[in-house]
């Protein structure tokens, strides 16, 4: 299994409500995240926004740094 960890530079739930506001179509269901579960988070978040696991991450940590690559 692929374990992959989070680089967070704010709450995550500061970085769920940007994520929301960027993507329309993401839930609270598609972004719960319990510490220590990004396994979980990421598989789901790969299914919804249809997007290879290291382009998540980078997204993520983008809106969670400031820098914003949405879209």
């Amino acid at each position: 299994m692929n374990q992959s960890v989070l680089r967070l530079h704010a709450s995550w739930e500061k970085v769920k409500e940007r994520m929301k506001e960027n993507d329309i179509n993401l839930t609270d269901e598609d972004l719960e995240y319990e510490p220590g579960k990004e396994e979980e988070l990421l598989q789901r978040l790969e299914k919804v926004m249809d997007k290879p696991r290291h382009l998540v991450i980078a997204y993520i940590e983008s809106i969670s740094s400031n820098e914003d690559m949405a879209g």
